[in-house]
């Protein structure tokens, strides 16, 4: 099981970093949305962690012919996917899981995904039952809540109205990729807005979605192929937020992130290190698909704050934030936050446990939970396999000594993230 330690920074820093991780969730996308177009598409920046790089794989699995440079990748679709002659191995990532749900459940073959050992038992009847009511044919482990998950591919799927019970990204993703091969427009609603990384690229791609006056989407079948891609992967705001937070914590620093998007339901978690005094500046560009720009993060003393709205827009950066709120002025809490018991880990035990190893008081609640701000101390953290909870305590290590033990996890959505933190010392 693979460690490394970090050791008390005792000193400020002000750099410049063009190098965080690129977009995980566009990157998963973009592989998975060529194989709606006939033509190469064109790739920069794709991220080439473990999680991703499963996804690509299954592409070429499926049939497509993948050239890749680096980070630079092309992606030539066949007329039609191939059914792959083994199981489809999305890794550690439930975006890709629940996704090609969605995009195989219409697909001539038999399709089996898994993944890895924390994978296999992240909850999937979120997404295979609404899939399942449209006609898909899905089976899995548990009563089909577990992977690895069975698809036998229908040739027509209804088209559907439906209020999603979760704001979920990851179930409305699948929905829309299955409501494309549908035989009539299907509607999705959500109650809260979560990510829209989907609705855009597929709309930049020239499929037809259109939000009505009632908070629906309307997803229109495909009467073509859609356009090929030609995209850059802006860095992702996600990995990015640990050296948010690293200046937020370290007195006197300040950090400038470049080319992150800047899609609004990405950032909530810097407008709450906002709300806790820290200056954030986004310096906005133009991009065809994403809003795009930097984003500066200069010290202040942080104050506690409660976090309860917009929560599926920051699901991912609460552990990171977490690390803030202990070392902020008084008592900060996050509630609605349920989704966080069924991430890569149970990341709010994940969260508070691990705080109480490091002396951070603290109430654990079903959605979330408070912690009184202090001090953080030195201790030995063990993710579970969680990549957020491994790098969140790592970044807690630049005002302490801190050990962490199963960091192999780090590769499936940041590479470099080690190599990045170490360079805060020089």
């Amino acid at each position: 099981m693979e460690k490394f330690s970090i050791k008390k920074l005792d000193k400020a820093f002000d750099v410049e970093i063009d190098s965080i991780a690129s977009d995980k969730s566009i990157s998963h996308r973009c592989a998975m949305f060529s194989l709606f177009s006939d033509k190469t598409s064109y790739i920069k920046n794709y991220l080439t962690a473990e999680d991703t790089l499963n996804t690509l794989s299954i592409v070429e699995q499926l049939g497509a012919i993948i050239k890749r440079d680096g980070s630079s990748v092309e992606i030539t679709p066949t007329s039609k996917l191939t059914e792959p002659k083994d199981v489809l191995d999305c890794g550690n990532s439930g975006t890709a899981m629940r996704l090609f749900c969605g995009l195989l459940a219409s697909v001539d073959g038999a399709f089996t995904l898994t993944g890895d050992k924390y994978l296999r038992e992240r909850p999937m009847k979120r997404v295979a039952d609404p899939l399942r009511s449209i006609g898909a044919n899905i089976d899995g482990r548990e009563d089909g809540n577990k992977a690895p998950l069975f698809i036998r591919g229908v040739k027509e799927l209804k088209p559907f109205s439906y209020i999603s019970p979760v704001d979920s990204a990851q179930v409305k993703s699948a929905m829309i990729l299955a409501a494309l091969r549908a035989t009539g427009i299907s509607k999705y609603k959500e109650n809260e807005l979560t990510r829209d990384h989907t609705e855009r690229m597929l709309k930049g791609m020239g499929a037809k979605l259109e939000n009505d006056d009632e908070g629906f989407i309307n997803i229109h079948p495909l009467t073509s192929m859609l356009k090929p891609l030609n995209i850059t992967v802006p860095t992702d705001p996600s990995s990015a937020f640990f050296f948010a937070v690293a200046a937020a914590i370290t007195p006197n620093s300040r950090v400038l992130i470049k080319n992150v998007t800047l899609n609004p339901t990405r950032i909530e978690a810097y407008h709450v290190l906002k709300r806790m005094g820290v200056t954030v500046n986004f310096i906005e560009k133009e991009n065809i698909y994403e809003p795009i720009g930097d984003i500066e993060v200069i010290y202040n003393q942080l104050n506690a704050v409660e976090v309860k709205d917009n929560i599926s827009w920051l699901i991912d950066e609460l552990p990171a934030l977490s690390i803030a709120m202990s070392l902020a002025n008084g008592k900060s809490k996050v509630c609605n936050a349920k989704e966080l018991r069924v991430k890569e880990s149970d990341r709010i035990s994940a969260v508070v446990d691990n705080l109480k190893l490091c002396g951070v008081d603290y109430i654990e609640y079903e959605d979330g939970y408070e912690i009184t701000g202090g001090t953080i101390n030195k201790a030995t953290i063990n993710s579970s396999g969680d990549h957020r909870i491994a790098m969140s305590f790592a970044v807690a290590g630049l005002v302490c000594d801190m050990n962490i033990v199963d960091t192999q996890c780090i590769d499936t959505s940041f590479p470099n993230f080690k190599e990045l933190l170490d360079s805060l010392y020089k």
